[in-house]
């Protein structure tokens, strides 16, 4: 089609994946004034657009299609476990954004172009509601202090998916967690960050209930149980960071074993830091729960940093 349709440009996206990014490099890859992003998959309303875009050219910067107001209604594109979460992640998105708005979670908005260059630099390539973190950003960016963002709404019933399935997901949920405190934080602590320490303290779990069960039912010495369970809690968090942490950047095949392998190598070196700074700061002060938390934070911080490059480094 966009051989025979100059209008029609396909960018086609080798070793990237996920949603915002894939939204963020096709805004930055189209020279039109007024951008508009929107499902593929029927159930936006495509012939509200000129609606929207009329609502631009009047001087909003941002027009959201909304299912939550005038005449908007989810149809038959929600099942009623969905409405009531998307529901629920409205009223805390709307508390994050600052803004009056009725669908902050929609994924149906179009934005003026000059906006978008202002704030390019500030979206995160991460999950999948990247309104929410335009608004945000907006907000956030100290070039915006003393202009509030202009936002229109335009009313529109969620249809049913024509194909596909829904991504939503506890992964899913999850990933949007972490944008709303990254958000939270300015963006201080990036969502993979917070991401990664979540998958961190579910592998003390797996870790204890493994060295509970090979030492007290299999009868292991404490030493072989120990390693076991370090290698078991190691695994799991090697799998859920690769499933949710870096979704985008997942590794299968030949690259999950040798990512996994240098998972355990990195961990390994993890360890030896989360040793030396628990040390350290137990000579200058003298309390266990100071420097394990200490040692704690260092290893996090070692292992996050050391795999984002070398275990899921970007292709």
């Amino acid at each position: 089609m966009a051989a025979q349709r100059p209008d029609i440009r396909c960018i086609r996206r080798i070793g990237r994946r996920g949603l915002a990014s894939a939204c963020v490099e096709g805004m930055a890859a189209s020279a039109a004034p007024f951008v508009a992003i929107m499902d593929a998959d029927h159930q936006h309303d495509e012939t509200i657009l000129p609606k929207m875009l009329k609502q631009a050219e009047a001087g909003a910067e941002l027009v959201v299609a909304t299912r939550y107001s005038g005449d908007g209604g989810v149809g038959s594109g929600f099942s009623s476990w969905r409405h009531s979460a998307s529901k629920l992640a409205t009223k805390l998105s709307a508390v994050i954004s600052g803004a009056e708005l009725s669908d902050p979670m929609s994924g149906f908005f179009l934005v003026r172009r000059e906006l978008f260059d202002e704030i390019a630099d500030r979206l995160s390539p991460d999950g999948f509601k990247i309104l929410l973190d335009m608004i945000v950003s907006v907000r956030q960016s100290p070039k915006r202090r003393n202009r509030p963002l202009k936002i229109a709404e335009v009313p529109y019933t969620f249809r049913a998916r024509n194909a596909g399935t829904s991504k939503m997901s506890f992964l899913v949920a999850m990933q949007f967690l972490g944008l709303v405190v990254s958000k939270l934080t300015g963006g201080l602590l990036p969502a993979s960050f917070l991401l990664f320490s979540a998958v961190g303290a579910t592998g003390l779990v797996v870790h204890m209930a493994t060295l509970t069960l090979v030492t007290g039912w299999g009868g292991l010495n404490f030493t072989l149980g120990q390693l076991l369970a370090t290698v078991v809690a190691m695994t799991t968090n090697f799998i859920f960071n690769n499933r949710l942490t870096y979704a985008a950047q997942r590794l299968e095949g030949t690259a999950f074993w040798v990512g996994l392998l240098t998972f355990y190598g990195v961990c390994s070196f993890g360890t030896i830091a989360n040793i030396s700074v628990a040390s350290l700061v137990y000579e200058f002060q003298p309390t266990i729960y100071v420097a394990g938390f200490a040692g704690a934070l260092m290893s996090v911080v070692f292992n996050y940093s050391v795999t984002r490059v070398f275990t899921w480094r970007k292709r």
